[in-house]
């Protein structure tokens, strides 16, 4: 129907979700400025989404507009979504009212009405929990040095946040209270006209997306042969996707672009290095 939303997307990378599930929740809200009080140009906000497992609403932090609250949410949002196989989480079919076909298709359901169980849920999720982060590379490079300082000097890191620390988990406690870098803040900005899809979710605007997290995005094409970057894969390499930042980055873009080719290659060799 013309009332239709749709929007291109590609999967996004996946290591480090432990993590990033650890991160106290009072220290991303510490980063949100939705009305610009320091008056930096840069207004990152929380989206605010349904917690299906606690019945409740809650700031989301996964996703590419911040749209699940929960790792276990992801994953079996996943399974549904794009496999059409249901959980306990997500227990009827991706299927419209109207669709007649869909909902008469047969399943896989088991004497609890899903077809994925909890116990085989809860494994998948560990699974995703426990994917490390990538080690970084060629750190001691002059170029990679120097690159970590027009990072900041461009102002990346106004919305890539560059460390947090976890909290702790009494179940996996070699993720709790580490430090890490995932050059994030895990909130939503107006990213400009340029990378809408005029697509809303909760309170993320056609025009706003979460900051994703740059580590290993510099290996990524060893990875899984791409290099296909932004939510839907329209930039080839990092240079394009920052060249397509608009709305609240169009100023740290701007900076990008006035910088001479050398410290452009050597604020990239950094990046390249996360």
């Amino acid at each position: 129907g013309d009332n239709n939303l749709y929007s291109l997307r590609i999967a996004p990378p996946i290591h480090g979700m432990g993590l990033i599930e650890l991160i106290p929740q009072s220290d991303i809200d510490q980063l949100a400025d939705e009305q610009d009080k320091n008056n930096d140009g840069i207004s990152g906000r929380l989206n605010q989404v349904w917690n299906i497992e606690t019945q409740s609403i809650q700031p989301g932090r996964f996703g590419a507009k911040a749209n699940k609250p929960t790792l276990a949410m992801t994953v079996a949002g996943a399974f549904t979504n794009d496999l059409g196989i249901t959980t306990p989480l997500f227990p009827n079919q991706p299927c419209t009212s109207q669709q007649r076909d869909c909902l008469n298709t047969i399943h896989g359901n088991d004497k609890e009405g899903v077809e994925l169980p909890q116990n085989l849920l809860n494994l998948v999720v560990d699974f995703n929990r426990n994917l490390a982060p990538l080690k970084r590379r060629n750190v001691e490079s002059n170029a990679t040095k120097k690159g970590r300082e027009l990072f900041y000097q461009v102002g990346c890191h106004k919305c890539h946040q560059p460390s947090f620390k976890t909290g702790s988990s009494s179940k996996f406690k070699h993720l709790s209270e580490q430090f890490i870098w995932p050059y994030s803040d895990f909130l939503l900005h107006d990213m400009g006209n340029e990378l809408a899809d005029n697509r809303p979710d909760f309170l993320a605007s056609g025009h706003e997306w979460r900051t994703p997290p740059l580590w290993g995005i510099g290996i990524q094409h060893k990875v899984n042969g791409s290099t296909a970057l932004l939510h839907d894969g329209r930039a080839r390499s990092i240079e394009e996707a920052i060249l397509w930042h608009g709305g609240e980055a169009e100023t740290i873009k701007s900076n990008f672009v006035s910088l001479d080719k050398t410290k452009r290659n050597q604020l990239l060799e950094f990046v390249k290095s996360l």
